[in-house]
């Protein structure tokens, strides 16, 4: 039997359950599919096995939206915990903090090599690459080719699998703009003088916390909760293992959506589609099939896998996360999961880490058999120096599929093709969330973007412009102190967003 909704949603992460929340408090009727049979969070859940708990990545609760916070407050109101804030770089068997501290790094890499990082420093600056199109062209310009090199060409070609002469500036002006040499040595004096902790409270500066909220359980916590408020409603359905098939318009200024699960198809109406799937997987799904599909395939994705290790050992390192810039070894980045949040961990005398290993859906690691990847993990934790083999106890993996979209050369023309192409031809379809824009957002940017789509859909029309969340990439790592969400907004939308959290009454979604 088909469903009837005011609203479908594609897909149950952070940017879906946000838009399903808030529409079921405003009075409309939502069905969401997930194509996952048990999680809800996309890769923001967290998986359990055996009682351990672990995050699918680190995730930290920050923002520099106060109607963010407040969200994540209204829906969990009493599990966040304060937890210390510590990650570090493994490079050539020392380690260094990050945000990098300029001081302490000059001093590991020793006289000579720091001489030379300083000078090619000074010769960035002094003769920067006048033509910025790629992740290297930037990051010289920024550190100078010496750093660049020591610092971000392994470690991110590792994570991307591609060139970093191939990938975009994009990325590098996202992700790390507003860092600079400069502020690191100001940083690390400050730093020195005990003068750089800041207090929590959700939306400080990401780089410069000393301590962070965080779900007791781990993120999948809030998703849960948020699954649950909305069934709670009355006004909601969450539908589990239901994977896009099919979104077509039914003719009468609605859509058909069809969902593919273990018992068949089910069909659902609705005024308004609300879609997070992966741009590639959405237009290969739309019908007629868009004249964009071209732009919309050409789309690229990295996938990456966790293997979580249990040890038989109370405290590994203290860390959150550790980045490891080393060739020796394959994994990218170690989760203690202990570090997040105690709870996560049953045994006392049981550390759990994850070992995260970024690859591409089918290649030899994604398609490796489990045991394999727990053999892998164990060794290379031995070569690092972290754990010896006798001392895993267990373990588990979990793939993700999709989990960065990539910014290679190509990637904004194709996306812009396909954004306008949709957007001339169905205005009741919103696009949120990261793979659902192609944007390398963190779950705050797209539980924006599903605010802001919430809204448009309750004034029957478009007064926000949801491709502006983002769009000044000081947002992630050196906003202004005490800032709030960086959206070229007026004051008044400002405003309104503040206090969206209230819902006033639905307004006709039909109106002009």
């Amino acid at each position: 039997m088909a469903l009837h909704v005011d609203v479908a949603i594609i897909g149950a992460g952070p940017a879906g359950l946000t838009a399903g929340y808030l529409l079921t408090k405003a009075g409309l009727s939502v069905a969401i599919i997930e194509k996952d049979p048990r999680y809800v969070g996309g890769i923001s859940r967290t998986v359990e096995h055996e009682g351990y708990r672990f995050d699918i990545g680190g995730h930290r609760f920050f923002s520099k939206s106060q109607a963010v916070v407040d969200l994540w407050n209204e829906i969990l109101p009493h599990d966040f915990i304060a937890r210390p804030r510590m990650s570090r770089i493994y490079y050539e068997g020392k380690f260094y903090a990050y945000p990098l501290r300029a001081f302490e790094a000059l001093r590991n890499l020793g006289l000579w090599r720091s001489t030379l990082c300083m000078a090619s420093f000074a010769w960035a600056k002094l003769r920067p690459r006048k033509e910025v199109r790629s992740f290297e062209d930037w990051t010289i310009n920024q550190f100078g080719a010496k750093l660049y090199a020591t610092f971000f060409k392994t470690y991110t070609e590792k994570v991307w699998g591609m060139p970093c002469h191939t990938m975009s500036a994009d990325w590098a002006a996202q992700r790390i703009k507003g860092l600079s040499l400069g502020k690191a040595v100001v940083d690390g004096v400050k730093r020195s003088l005990g003068l750089n902790r800041r207090p929590n409270d959700g939306m400080a500066t990401k780089t410069l916390l000393e301590s962070f909220r965080y779900p007791r359980l781990g993120p999948g916590m809030m998703w849960e909760a948020a699954r649950d408020k909305i069934i709670a409603s009355g006004r909601g359905q969450v539908l589990m293992g239901h994977g896009l098939k099919q979104l077509a318009q039914d003719g009468a200024g609605g859509w058909r959506v069809v969902a593919n699960h273990a018992g068949g198809e089910r069909v659902i109406h609705a005024d308004h589609v609300i879609s997070s799937a992966p741009m590639r997987e959405l237009a290969g799904r739309i019908h007629p099939l868009p004249a964009t599909l071209p732009e919309a395939m050409d789309l690229k994705y990295r996938d990456f896998l966790t293997v979580a290790l249990k040890i038989r050992r109370a405290d590994l390192f203290p860390d959150n996360w550790i980045y490891i810039h080393d060739a020796k070894v394959q994994v990218g980045r170690i989760q203690n999961f202990r570090s997040w949040s105690p709870e996560m961990v049953p045994d006392a005398g049981v550390a759990c880490v994850g070992l995260e290993y970024f690859c591409f859906e089918g290649d030899g690691l994604w398609a490796m058999a489990d045991e394999d990847l727990i053999a892998l993990a164990t060794s290379e934790m031995a070569i690092l120096g972290l754990a010896s083999p006798d001392q895993v106890i267990g373990g588990a993996v979990v793939r993700q599929d999709k989990a960065y979209p990539v910014y290679d050369e190509a990637y904004a023309a194709n996306v812009a093709a396909m954004r306008a192409e949709l957007e001339a031809r169905y205005p009741t379809l919103h696009l949120v969330g990261r793979n659902g824009m192609h944007r390398y957002n963190n779950q705050d940017h797209a539980m924006m973007t599903a605010m802001l789509s919430v809204e448009n859909i309750r004034a029957g029309r478009k007064i926000y412009d949801i491709w502006c969340v983002n769009e000044d990439a000081e947002y992630h790592e050196a906003g202004a102190e005490g800032a709030q969400a960086h959206l070229p907004l007026s004051a008044d939308q400002v405003a309104a967003l503040a206090s969206l959290r209230e819902v006033p009454a639905p307004v006709d979604r039909h109106a002009a």
